[in-house]
């Protein structure tokens, strides 16, 4: 079996792949087009199935020691009365470890202190893959060079250049009918609690704490795709700033020039694979979701430690690859069904009755009830990976 792989992508999912695959001794190369590691991103949750995959890698006490519980919080409506509290001891108690908030340039650093020097390439992009030699794919790098590999693992994003080659029938990411803007603040802000969602009539507004009291912030509003503002953050005070606090202190402590914006797509008609001969899909390129489960980084490390796992018990790549596919693409895209289907009623509602019902269920639903359907897709157990090499 080859024993050399080039990952397309440096993103949360490539680098766990590329620290999965040396973990079982392979040989890795990741590509990243970026010219600079800036770490653009805010924040991110990962739930207990993230936390697991990143203990099978061996990262998560470094991911742990960065990140902060999130054991009190909940949601809220715009004038600050809770629907649902959070117990986060509980989800603790239930799944092993509770949901943690980490800024994403502290995992991305994690995952890029597992890996050897050398091993990332940035400023690399890759523009196609040749498989004309079945047993070696040729990836082609803008401005002419190639890498030939035993293994290609597409982590290259929602907008994956490599899976429109591969599926050039698929109709590729659509979009959600949601935009978020989000950042991270610039000093730390006295919150009474460590995650909140606040959701509004075809509106949301969350938090997430950190542990050096800085915290991340998200607005999602139902709009039309391509919109932008001259000023971002003037266009979320103007739409949230009258909500409950600590809303407007995150926004009083946020920078102009921090603030991301991104429509919100995914892959809406799922994949018939997630690979084509010794290419893999991995992470957004196979499975862009929308982010109302916080699953999307949690899937995308569970599909590096699958993949590693795989490689490492299967005679040939082409039986792991097919081992891959059928483990990680009934459960990846349950998840996103169900993440959409979470997304129609949180802050896609827009209807007034509709709201009020659901804000209604929400209150007389004791929240151990309520969790009990998220957590099924955090109970996950990874499998163990042979350690080949330090």
């Amino acid at each position: 079996m080859g024993r050399n792989a080039v990952v397309v992508g440096g993103g949360v999912g490539g680098l766990a792949a590329a620290v999965g695959l040396r973990r079982v001794g392979w040989d890795v190369t990741v590509v990243e087009r970026a010219p600079v590691l800036a770490d653009a991103g805010a924040g991110i949750s990962l739930a207990a199935n993230g936390i697991h995959a990143l203990d099978a890698l061996g990262v998560g006490a470094a991911v742990r020691a960065a990140s902060r519980g999130q054991y009190t919080g909940g949601t809220r409506t715009p004038d600050g009365r809770w629907l649902v509290r959070m117990d986060g001891a509980w989800v603790e108690r239930a799944v092993g470890t509770p949901i943690v908030g980490i800024p994403r340039a502290a995992l991305h650093r994690a995952l890029r202190d597992a890996l050897p020097a050398g091993s990332l390439a940035v400023g690399a992009e890759a523009v196609s893959v040749d498989r004309g030699d079945p047993a070696r794919p040729r990836v082609a790098l803008k401005g002419g060079d190639h890498l030939d590999a035993d293994l290609v693992v597409a982590a290259d994003g929602v907008g994956s250049r490599l899976r429109t080659a591969l599926f050039p029938g698929h109709p590729g990411p659509a979009y959600s009918g949601s935009t978020v803007l989000r950042a991270i603040t610039e000093h730390p802000v006295d919150l009474r609690t460590d995650f909140e969602l606040t959701w509004g009539r075809g509106a949301e507004f969350g938090h997430i704490a950190f542990a050096d009291g800085r915290a991340e912030w998200h607005a999602v509003l139902r709009t039309a795709p391509g919109v932008r503002h001259e000023d971002s953050l003037g266009a979320v005070r103007r739409r949230f700033g009258d909500w409950h606090e600590p809303i407007p202190a995150l926004l009083e402590a946020t920078r102009p020039e921090d603030v991301l914006h991104h429509d919100v797509n995914e892959l809406a008609v799922p994949l018939p694979s997630y690979a084509a001969g010794r290419v893999v899909l991995l992470g957004d390129a196979a499975h862009a979701m929308t982010p109302n489960l916080g699953q999307g980084a949690c899937q995308a490390l569970e599909d590096a430690v699958a993949l590693a796992s795989a490689l490492a018990a299967e005679p040939t790549t082409e039986a792991a690859l097919a081992r891959y596919d059928a483990e990680r693409r009934p459960r990846s895209q349950a998840v996103a069904r169900a993440a959409r289907q979470a997304g129609r009623m949180g802050h896609q509602l827009t209807n007034p009755l509709a709201v009020a019902v659901r804000n209604a269920a929400m209150r007389v639903t004791p929240f151990r009830i309520a969790q009990h359907a998220v957590l099924r897709h955090h109970a996950w157990t990874p499998p163990r990976l042979d350690t080949a090499r330090s």
